[in-house]
């Protein structure tokens, strides 16, 4: 799939006619085909009443196969959630961790998510090790191996770093905590859509993300990957009539798992979340995630050298193998002018110790990027 190819996808995406959208990263471009959608689900509500539960709940599982299509995981594997949040302490809430294989590791470079939701599971006896960055940018790979060893349950780790836009070796982290009986957790919020994946293939334990970002399916839909066979060992503590075998039995005796990832559930799925979701998705999975990745790195290459010659700081790194799809620059007042960009539409964000971050996608014209950079430049100087 040629470039061209790509941005004939930019039709379907009628906002990017009134704005300079760079916040893939954070909020994608809402499509066409979004509203039809909703307005789907908005007519079986009033139409069909209660009956439309006979159309939501397979839907689960429809738009669950299709993220599993462009995760690389086998059909059926895929469980839908309001939010990552919510999804990792389901799945935190599965392990027992009172006995010698208790210690879960993380970078400190994580979103914030993941500590939160990890680090309270030292109330339950778990043992957490956050490695520390030396530069703020990188999580020091061979560090973050030596605490992944023999003791350790879990890895949960960011394919790509948010605050950096690092790409994280996964298959070698995945290698080497399979070799100490320890399992991953792939947080593929910041590469779902933007860097081609094959979760399947490296044989990672858990997968979760959501459709707000590259995917371009707005908030609300999250996603858990589990891997077959680690299936059946997991019961989650935190839990819901939706991850019971039976739910509508309204059963009051022992929890009865449902055999498939339905157990993962919890509770009642967000179902309008779901039909606004579904058309990025759709999109996802017609396009060559390859020639995304390939524009993606040229583009926030040119954004990098128009930064530089600025003289701007670089906080995501230069090699195209270990960066994303997100560039980070800062200069003194880098705040302000990313809020006065964003008055103008010239869609980007801010966070600390990254400064701005802009994201093209396939979507993105060169000419957006050369604008986008101006406007920068002319906002920091006023």
């Amino acid at each position: 799939m040629s470039e061209d190819e790509l941005i004939r996808w930019r039709s379907e995406f009628p906002t990017l006619d009134a704005s300079c959208h760079l916040i893939s990263h954070s909020l994608g471009a809402m499509p066409r085909e979004a509203r039809a959608h909703a307005t789907e689900f908005l007519d079986q509500w009033e139409q069909q009443s209660i009956e439309s539960w006979g159309r939501w709940l397979p839907y689960v599982r429809e738009l669950g196969d299709v993220i599993g299509g462009v995760l690389g995981v086998p059909a059926g594997s895929v469980i839908l959630n309001q939010n990552c949040s919510t999804v990792q302490a389901i799945l935190a809430s599965c392990f027992d961790y009172r006995g010698d294989r208790k210690k879960i590791v993380y970078s400190a470079l994580e979103f914030s998510t993941v500590h939160y939701v990890w680090s309270q599971q030292a109330r339950r006896g778990a043992e957490v090790v956050v490695v520390p960055s030396d530069d703020g940018i990188h999580n020091p790979l061979e560090r973050f191996l030596d605490q992944i060893d023999t003791r350790t349950l879990i890895v949960p780790l960011s394919h790509v770093l948010f605050r950096s836009s690092t790409l994280q070796d996964l298959e070698t982290i995945v290698k080497h905590a399979h070799s100490v009986g320890a399992m991953v957790l792939a947080d593929c919020y910041q590469s779902t859509g933007v860097v081609p994946l094959a979760l399947g293939e490296l044989g990672v334990d858990f997968a979760c993300g959501g459709s707000v970002k590259w995917a371009c399916g707005g908030p609300g839909c999250a996603y858990l990957y589990v891997r077959p066979d680690r299936l059946s060992e997991l019961r989650p503590m935190d839990t819901g009539w939706f991850g019971h075998e039976k739910p509508f039995a309204f059963d009051m005796g022992e929890m009865k798992y449902a055999a498939d990832v339905w157990r993962m559930a919890a509770g009642t799925p967000a179902i309008p979340a779901l039909y606004t979701a579904r058309a990025g998705w759709d999109i996802l999975a017609q396009l060559d995630l390859h020639a995304v990745r390939a524009k993606s790195l040229r583009q926030t290459a040119r954004m990098r050298e128009l930064a530089q010659s600025r003289g701007f700081r670089i906080n995501t790194p230069l090699e195209d193998a270990a960066r994303a799809g997100t560039m980070c620059f800062d200069f003194d007042g880098s705040e302000g002018v990313a809020k006065a960009l964003n008055q103008r539409k010239f869609f980007c964000d801010w966070r600390p110790a990254c400064g701005i971050r802009a994201s093209p996608h396939f979507y993105t014209t060169d000419a957006e990027i050369e604008r986008f950079m101006d406007e920068v430049e002319r906002l920091r100087l006023r």
